[in-house]
């Protein structure tokens, strides 16, 4: 499995933010957490689905990232 991050836009302001290791929003692709465990990635999808439901971020969505 190819690394993968989690990415939304914030829906206050409509920003691009990446998941972070807090389980939080940052704008710096730098903070957000490559994911390379497909039942971790399960998990922090359906959390980023849950934040999508609180009205935080729009349309999460995961991607294939390399990381260097």
């Amino acid at each position: 499995m190819m690394p993968q991050m989690i990415i939304a836009n914030r829906l206050n302001d409509g920003v691009v933010v990446f998941l972070d290791t807090r389980e939080g929003w940052d704008p710096a692709i730098a903070a957000g957490v490559a994911i390379d465990d497909e039942a971790e990635a399960k998990r922090l999808f359906a959390l980023a689905k849950q934040h999508e439901t609180e009205c935080q971020v729009v349309d999460p969505q995961l991607i294939e990232v390399l990381v260097e």
